[in-house]
């Protein structure tokens, strides 16, 4: 696997990664209660939208780093599914700086 330390893309994909992630944790822990115990419908719109956003910008750039790194499809569909949990991004994170 190429050295990702000093990549560009690699950190691009870092930065993405941390705020899907923050913005999963939004969405799941600020907006969804102030929706359904506050009335407040507004938050969800919002931080749904950029939640959106930045994962599909994850699953592009997780698609463009699998490309130039050659990682492997197993790396590839871990960090997709990953994706789906709370703290998953997070998670990825940690594996692939250790790799």
């Amino acid at each position: 696997m190429e050295n990702t330390n000093n990549n560009k893309l690699f950190n691009i994909f870092l930065k993405v990664g941390f705020a899907e992630g923050v913005s999963f944790l939004l969405l799941l822990f600020v907006a969804m209660p102030l929706k359904y115990f506050m009335q407040m419908p507004s938050p969800v719109r919002i931080v749904g939208m950029a939640h959106g956003v930045l994962f599909i910008g994850f699953a592009i750039i997780l698609l463009m780093a699998t490309i130039k790194y050659k990682w492997s499809i197993k790396t590839a569909l871990i960090g997709f599914l990953l994706s789906f949990l709370p703290f998953g991004t997070f998670f990825l994170e940690r594996i692939l700086k250790n790799k």
